[in-house]
């Protein structure tokens, strides 16, 4: 059985939380796991059609967060997962690969985890926890930035934003070709001839846990899949179990995950769906070769998905056989919405030489020397009833799957308050009895600005942030602003249209009906406060 029981839970955390000594041996393990570029309906939790029933079960054990929400891409939201700070603040106010010439050298604009913040790992290590990673980092490329020098002792990690799954290190961009792998510190420039990400991240892992297994201290275990993120790539028999299953195109899925998500109560009965984007083709208007390539990149990212499902099962039948499982707390999120770009969008991604490194055909998509983003059309169907998706502050772009189960979590619970990925740090000190320090590597750090969402999930309280309060972000000159209900967007082109729109995101995820016109006295509101935020954390505008 996953959870210990909440009467036993209350009075642990009793115990800690009243001043007593809190040894090492009465804290909970963490099993903190992230997918890359996850859509919000991708696993069958949240409406996917996709066969996760581990996830599920997961979902069935603790609580699923439907209004959850993270930056629009990878390391902005790793930043504040790291730090539970804002992530202009932890060093990565933009990717480092988007870095223009006026942000470079400014505070917060780092480009990797910079000494403002102490990361998850150095604070559950100072309080005697076991620190381990495996899987994708982003937080910093060079050596003194890696997760190995940010409290994780032992660490296998790739380093850049995305790669081949497989063994022969081939990058996305030319500039990250090949990709940058390390371990324990140290760059390494081979990977093991059998490795596929999901499948060796967790038998990494594994060993990780089993080396200290039974020292009676508690462990951090972080499992940053890079699945599903592209290229898709996916092993037998996940590579062809979804042949044909989406071949009526990403319009129909999108509907169909708009109505599944409907019937599980994820998002309100009266939501409207949104319209396609207009950077999407209608699926009839495709040419028969444009509707094959699309649905067998589609099959493979949904393999993907379930061998990342299967995965993550090991890890957990592993903590049950060594007895672990029912004092870990399990944590499971993604990192952003699904990813609208075709590989050929990336920057010098037609370079005729690096064009050359990949067999593009129809038949090698999904093996070893492919290289297949699936693209907006089913970026969109991801989102399901959601508008956008990754790189854009619209909901299906910043609304992720998050999951939580363990000591302390009720089972079968959701809550659809509204909550942030810089909540997981003190979420995670909360549940440990831990404080964020004041001072770390003797010179002061910035406290975390999010809060525990531990309130939320017992059920004494039923909204984290206050009806007044605000909270917002900023990334590729896409803004946004959270108050209550209400969020106030701006989507640059060649999404939207740089203007502030205005929706009841309660009633409306799929942001479908603005209401700037009709409220601009709150639309007012909500930009002047996203002004105050950008001047309080530091943003610095792209100069282009």
């Amino acid at each position: 059985m996953l959870m210990k029981t909440w009467t036993a839970w209350v009075f642990t955390c009793g115990m800690l939380f009243a001043g007593g000594a809190v040894s090492a041996g009465d804290r909970p393990n963490i099993l903190l796991v992230m997918a890359d570029d996850l859509g919000w309906t991708d696993i069958g939790a949240y409406g996917g059609e996709i066969e996760t029933p581990n996830l599920n079960a997961l979902a069935q054990q603790g609580i699923v967060f439907t209004d959850f929400h993270a930056s629009v891409s990878c390391s902005p939201t790793r930043s504040m997962l790291m730090s539970g700070n804002d992530n202009h603040v932890a060093g990565l106010g933009t990717m480092s690969e988007m870095l223009v010439a006026n942000q470079v050298g400014q505070p917060g604009y780092e480009g990797h985890l910079n000494g403002r913040v102490a990361s998850m790992a150095e604070v559950l290590q100072g309080v005697g926890y076991h620190t381990y990673m495996s899987g994708k980092w982003h937080l910093g490329h060079d050596e003194g930035e890696l997760p190995f020098d940010r409290g994780f002792e032992a660490t296998f990690t790739m380093l850049v934003g995305g790669a081949s799954h497989w063994d022969d290190m081939l990058g996305i961009l030319p500039e990250d070709h090949p990709a940058r792998y390390a371990a324990n510190g140290k760059h390494i420039d081979r990977l093991p001839a059998d490795f596929y990400s999901s499948r060796s991240y967790v038998d990494i892992l594994i060993n990780q846990i089993r080396t200290n297994h039974g020292d009676g201290q508690p462990f951090l275990a972080y499992l940053a899949f890079t699945a599903p993120h592209d290229p898709v790539h996916v092993p037998e028999p996940w590579l062809s179990k979804y042949s044909g299953r989406y071949d009526e195109g990403y319009d129909v899925l999108k509907d169909r995950r708009w109505k599944a998500a409907k019937e599980l109560g994820r998002v309100p009965s009266g939501a409207t769906m949104p319209a396609r984007q207009n950077v999407v083709k209608p699926w009839d208007e495709l040419s028969d070769d444009e509707k094959a390539t699309e649905s067998r990149g589609m099959e493979v990212y949904a393999g993907m998905i379930e061998a990342m499902d299967y995965n993550y099962g090991r890890v957990i039948d592993y903590l049950g056989d060594i007895g672990e499982l029912e004092n870990t707390v399990i944590v499971f999120l993604s990192d952003n919405g699904s990813n609208p770009f075709y590989s050929s969008d990336y920057p010098d991604a037609s370079d005729p030489g690096f064009v050359n490194l990949f067999d593009h055909s129809l038949e090698n998509l999904g093996r070893p020397g492919s290289n297949y983003a699936y693209g907006p059309g089913f970026a969109g169907a991801s989102s399901g009833p959601l508008d956008w998706f990754k790189l854009t502050v619209g909901e299906g772009g910043i609304r992720v799957p998050l999951i939580m189960a363990g000591p302390g979590i009720p089972e079968g619970q959701t809550t659809d308050a509204f909550a942030y990925v810089w909540d997981v740090l003190p979420t995670l000190l909360d549940v440990t009895g831990t404080e964020y320090p004041a001072t770390f590597n003797g010179h002061t750090v910035e406290q975390p600005r999010g809060r525990s969402m531990m309130p939320l999930i017992s059920g004494s309280v039923q909204e984290l942030y206050g009806p007044n309060e605000f909270v917002g972000g900023e990334m590729g000159e896409g803004k946004w602003m959270r108050q209550g209900s209400f969020k106030a967007v701006l989507v640059p082109p060649p999404y939207g249209d740089s203007k502030w729109h205005l929706f009841n995101i309660d009633e409306d995820p799929g942001e479908t009906n603005d209401l700037s016109s009709d409220m601009p006295d709150l639309l007012g509101t909500l930009i002047s406060a996203w002004d105050q935020y950008a001047a309080d954390v530091g943003v610095v505008p792209a100069e282009l």
